[in-house]
């Protein structure tokens, strides 16, 4: 383990077309199918910046504030923005995008909780996060923003 990792190292990005076997009767996006994505994308984002395996503890409130309909990409992005000792937060941004009218709209975002594990399973030391630019401490302090808004500290 390095002792120290930057936020834009753990940036990832994944993308997903809403195709009909992740729609409901309505033809929008199973809200189960956005959390499978959302924890997926944040689970890349954790071991890239721990390297090691990265486990979920806990994901935080979610609010469905915009659907995706069949056809539109879903865009799923996250980053870590702080670190304990073992565990990793995450925020996650989910988005809709048309790509025939080239319109974008946020449709949800959440913050995950990861744990890092060594090749024995057992909880391991997480590098400490570095922002080495004013980009990342900017998404770093509008995810603690957002956290504390949706806790009602804002």
């Amino acid at each position: 383990m390095t002792d120290s990792a930057r936020l834009m190292d753990s940036y990832t990005e994944m993308t997903e077309m809403l195709l009909p076997n992740d729609t409901n009767n309505l033809g929008r996006a199973l809200g189960g199918a956005v959390l499978h994505w959302m924890d997926i994308c944040a689970a890349i984002a954790s071991m890239r910046f721990a390297g090691n395996q990265c486990v979920t503890a806990s994901m935080d409130h979610v609010d469905f504030i915009s659907p995706i309909e069949m056809g539109e990409v879903a865009v799923v992005e996250a980053y870590v923005f702080d670190t304990g000792r073992t565990s990793i937060e995450v925020k996650v941004d989910v988005r809709a995008e048309d790509p025939r009218e080239g319109t974008k709209r946020k449709t949800t975002s959440s913050f995950f909780t990861f744990v890092a594990l060594d090749e024995d399973g057992k909880p391991t030391d997480v590098p400490d996060l570095r922002c080495d630019s004013e980009a990342e401490e900017g998404l770093r302090t509008a995810a603690f923003d957002a956290k504390a808004a949706q806790r009602g500290d804002a």
